[in-house]
This record gives structure tokens, sequence and C-alpha cells, in this order.
């Protein structure tokens, strides 16, 4: 069985191994001359291997993916991020740590915020620990009502199972309001949840503010040599299994014939293939579709029910002498997880509402990733390296365009780092800007949306991205398999949809095996 799988993204990697494994003739093809999409690490700078797209891993290390393909086997090793958050100092008010290690978190709660709000944070992990780890099975499965059910059932909700339901569709800010006094740990928490993409004012962000539960259980994890490790690892499994990984040769069409695939290249391949399972942006597998003459009213009507969204974020990589230096706190506290820049939630409001109208933040809201603290080996000797991330920053702006505006936002993220850390931004010899537009450019994002399209509730588990798009096949086209951030569970560096994708494909193959036979 012959299968193709496009776009080399962790999605579709892992799609790929498990077809591999199960004995199938993969070959996976990849526009870019660097594998891995979003999940890689490149030499930005003399000395550093600096990351294109993600750099923390979170979600993919509670579905047991890298277990069951053995990925350490294959060089991947992770470092925890412990203490996995840090809020620096604010107002005379110590820096609120988060911990694995739920106790010390507490502590350091009842030091910064008083001794309700730790006593609460404890109440919100012991109700929200288990809520999480019953979504991360629900994405660990294919968006099915009968799967959700099962994922769900037997949840404790002793107020019953219609409030055990609204407390999930509610907001997150309803959800933290409802636990917490302080402004900065509803803040901390806040800017955590909405790296999944949409603020916390929309309805069904619970479970993103809920998610910090988990990660007493398991933080995020650095990938040892960069986030391109993960890729890495599961390219040398694919090529164990026998398989065949092209790059710098972009699929140009896909065209379903009489019982197979047709796949045409910019090298003027033209492949033959029983199965294709589609990894890219789900905006760039329906011009595949249409440049191989599918039904252009059904792709039209699906492309302009897809929503993208403003454009999520930003991100500039630094090469410094120094890691920042908090004022109060030890480095050991701050520099080896995620740096929630912001004090309250005021900010986070303002940066999304200007991004819906085109605009720049007031004042950039930031996470700070330091990980060359975690794993020394990405950055030369005597320097260190950092990941800004900062939201939201539309793709379209009302004025002007990013060539203008890059460098200058550029600095302001830069600039934000050090009214927290003084002297930061003096320590940095080199960075790299990459606007939402640098992001599709490179990556391949359109939109500039990491998530790919809108994480919103009409968007997410069998919405995702469309609901006769939501099963993982497209509607009028056989043997056409859909992977990647498009589909569910959505974005960030999780992987369950490519081994759902492959578990689908398997199974497809089985029952058209058995129909044959039994029609004999």
């Amino acid at each position: 069985m012959r299968t193709i799988v496009v776009g080399s993204g962790h999605n579709g990697l892992i799609a790929a191994c498990y077809l591999a494994r199960a004995g199938h003739q993969v070959e996976v093809l990849e526009r870019d001359g660097v594998l891995g999409g979003a999940v890689s690490t490149v030499e930005r700078f003399p000395g550093h291997r600096v990351d294109r797209g993600s750099s923390a891993h979170i979600m993919i290390r509670h579905t047991g993916i890298i277990e069951d393909l053995e990925l350490d086997r294959f060089g991947l090793r992770y470092i925890d991020c412990d203490p996995w958050g840090f809020t620096p100092a604010h107002a005379g008010r110590p820096a609120i740590v988060f911990h694995r290690d739920l106790d010390a978190t507490v502590t350091s709660i009842a030091a910064a915020c008083g001794s309700a709000d730790a006593a609460a944070y404890r109440r919100f992990v012991g109700v929200w620990g288990p809520r999480s780890a019953r979504v991360m099975r629900a994405f660990g499965g294919r968006p099915t009502p009968s799967n959700l059910v099962r994922s769900f059932w037997g949840l404790d909700a002793p107020s019953g199972g219609s409030a055990l339901s609204q407390e999930f569709l509610r907001s997150g800010d309803a959800l933290l309001d409802g636990f917490f006094e302080d402004e900065r740990l509803k803040a901390s928490l806040a800017w955590f949840a909405a790296q999944s993409g949409p603020p916390m004012s929309e309805p069904g962000t619970a479970p993103m503010v809920g998610f910090a539960a988990l990660m007493h259980t398991l933080p995020p994890g650095r990938a040892v040599g960069g986030s391109g490790a993960l890729t890495s690892a599961l390219v040398a499994r694919l090529r164990s299994d026998g398989a065949v990984v092209t790059a710098g040769d972009a699929v140009s069409s896909l065209r379903r014939d009489t019982d197979h695939w047709r796949v045409v290249t910019a090298s003027g391949r033209d492949l033959r293939a029983d199965v294709v399972v589609a990894g890219t942006h789900i905006l760039t597998t329906l011009d595949l579709l249409h440049a191989g003459g599918f039904d252009d009213a059904v792709l039209r009507d699906w492309r302009r029910r897809i929503r993208l969204g403003p454009g999520i974020g930003m991100v500039v990589r630094v090469a410094t002498r120094a890691l920042p230096q908090y004022p109060d706190s030890p480095s050991e506290h701050s520099a080896r997880g995620l740096q929630l820049l912001v004090s309250d939630r005021a900010r986070l409001r303002q940066a999304h509402g200007a991004a819906l109208a085109g605009q720049l933040p007031p004042r950039p809201v930031v996470l700070a990733m330091s990980f060359s603290a975690l794993d020394p080996t990405v950055a030369p000797p005597g320097e260190h390296q950092l990941s800004l991330w900062a939201q939201w920053h539309p793709y379209h702006l009302a004025r002007g365009d990013w060539g203008e505006y890059a460098q200058q936002e550029g600095t302001r993220i830069i600039d934000e780092v050090d009214s927290y850390a003084p002297g930061f931004a003096a320590s940095v010899l080199r960075r790299h800007v990459q606007t939402p537009l640098d992001l599709e450019r490179e990556l391949g994002l359109v939109g500039g949306n990491v998530m790919h399209v809108e994480m919103s509730l009409d968007q997410m588990m069998l919405w995702r991205p469309l609901p006769e798009l939501s099963g993982q096949r497209v509607p009028g086209a056989p043997g056409l398999y859909l992977t990647g951030a498009s589909t569910h569970p959505g974005g960030g560096v999780c992987g369950t949809s490519g081994r759902n994708a492959a578990a689908l494909v398997l199974r497809d193959l089985r029952r058209h095996r058995f129909s044959r036979r039994r029609g004999r």
C-alpha cells in the first residue's frame, strides 16, 4: 500500500511513522528545505540553534506517542521545565513561581498573593487536574460524539452534568474570577491559557485555563538540541522503517483518478498513491485539490466558512550575553520555564482589541523563554538565547505594512522585557524578528496564525475546521485524509491528529478488505 504524506509537520510525520510501522510504503514530501515545519530548529546566529516555531512542548508529553514510537531510541530527550512558570515581582509583591510541585507553588502564591488565593489555587488544581486529563483523553481520539462522551463519562460532577458542562463552556475570565482575588495571579494564568490563541473573554476558554493544573503532573518539556529534535527523531524512526522523506519538493496538485491519487510536485514528479495524508494547512490542501480539478464551488464554500482570525502574534529570537535578571528573583526560578510578563488582564484585552482593528498592541504582552539555561547545547559558551513571543499582532495592518514596522516592533518587544528585567536590552547581541507575515512565508502558516485556524468554540472538536471535514476525511475525495493543526484537537505540539489520521487509514483499509472478501 503506497501512502504519500504531504508536509513534514510533526502531525504528518507521526501519521507517517504509524503507517510505515504497519507496513505501508510511505513517502513524505516537504516543500521546504528544512523538515518539520513549525517544529524545527536552525542556526540563525553563529553557534546558536534557534527554533523556527514552537519552543516548549507541552501536550505531546501527555499523549503516550513518544513512548509508543520509542523516540528515545532515535535520540529524543526532554528536560522538564521546572519551575514551569514565572511572573515577576510587582508593586512590592514577590514573584509568582509555578513549580511542578504543588506545595511549592502554593507557598509561592501565598507569599505573592495571600493565603486565600493560595488555598484557592490548591482547590483549582484539585478540580481542574482531573478535568484537564479528560480533555487530553478527548484530544487523543477522533472528535465523534461517542468518543467525546466516553472521554468525559464518569467525571466527578457533584453539582450535576448540566453544571459541569456549563463550567466547560464558561470563559476563562469567568473561571479565574470564580476562584481567585489577586489580579496578577489571574493575569498569569490567563496569559498561559492564551497561548492557545483566543482571549480568555471568549466562551469555551475555561478548559484552556484549567490546563495549567495538569502542569503539576507533567510540566512543559524542552527537547535537547531544540524543538526540531522531535522532528529529527521522527524522521530517523521513519527511515529505520523504510520510509522516504523528501525535502525541497513542493506538491503542486492532488488529483483523484479512478482508483488512486496522482500527486504532482514542483520538480515534475508525477506520483501514484493509494492513500494521501495531507498535513498542510487546510487552505493549502484546498488549493492543491483545486489545482487537481476538484469541485470549485465546494472548495469556495469551504474556504469562505473557515476563519483564520486577525493573527495571533509574532516572535523575536535573540542571542544575548546573559539571562534576564528579574529584581528579587534568582535565575533558577525564572530561567527554566515560561516567563509570563504580565500583571493584569487589561493589557491582554487591549492587545487583542487592537489586533481586531488591525493595530499594534498599545504595549506588547510578552512570553519569554530562555531555554539555553536548560540546554546549553543551543548557544555557544558565554552566550544565551531567548524566544520572545508576543500577542496579539495582526496579519493585516490597518496602516502601513510589516516591512515598515517589523524591526520597530521587535525593539518594543525587547524593551518590554527590559522593563521587567533592567539591563536586558543592553545584553542583546543579535536578533531575528518573525512577524505574522514571516511566519506565513517561512512556515506556511496562512494568515500568520500558528494554530492554522481560530481555536474558537465553533471551530473546535467536531467542528474543526468544519463539521463536514472534522472526521479527517474529505467528502468526494476517497483515500484523502487530513491531519495537522487545522484538524482536531488544533494547534500546539500534540501529535494526536497524526496518530488519529493513521488509525483512520488503517481502519478504513481493514474494512475495505473485509468487504471485498465478503463480496467474493
